[in-house]
């Protein structure tokens, strides 16, 4: 059975590129195109093996997105990803804050993101 990676990101184009590397790569993908999108989605009983979150989304960003899966049953301990354009040090002591797990700048290079992902679910 393949690993989930839930795909959070108000870009069709980013979702489109990664969905396509990490399917590639063998993985499931879920997507959601809003914070408020992907809330429901784990609502409704989405077990992603990995969130993977932008940071910048109209309405909830991307680090109150993590802050409120970590209140969730069951997902205090899902690994979840900050991919954003945001590279200042202050964006990522709050990401860290509210327990990302890591953290990627845009552009991500194809071969940057699976190895960060192989490395955070080594049986993917």
């Amino acid at each position: 059975m393949t690993s989930t990676i839930f795909l959070v990101d108000d870009s069709p184009t980013v979702l489109m590129s990664m969905e396509t590397i990490l399917r590639r790569a063998g993985f499931t993908i879920a997507q959601a195109s809003s914070g408020e999108a992907a809330l429901a989605q784990l609502e409704k009983g989405l077990k992603p093996a990995l969130i993977i979150t932008d940071v910048h989304m109209p309405g909830m960003n991307g680090i109150d997105l993590i802050r409120k899966v970590r209140t969730m049953a069951g997902f205090q301990f899902i690994p979840i990803l900050v991919v954003t354009t945001e590279s200042q040090q202050s964006k990522r002591d709050e990401a860290r804050a509210a327990k990302a797990t890591g953290w990627l700048v845009k552009p991500v290079q194809p071969d940057d993101l699976l190895k960060v992902v192989k490395q955070i679910l080594p049986n993917g």
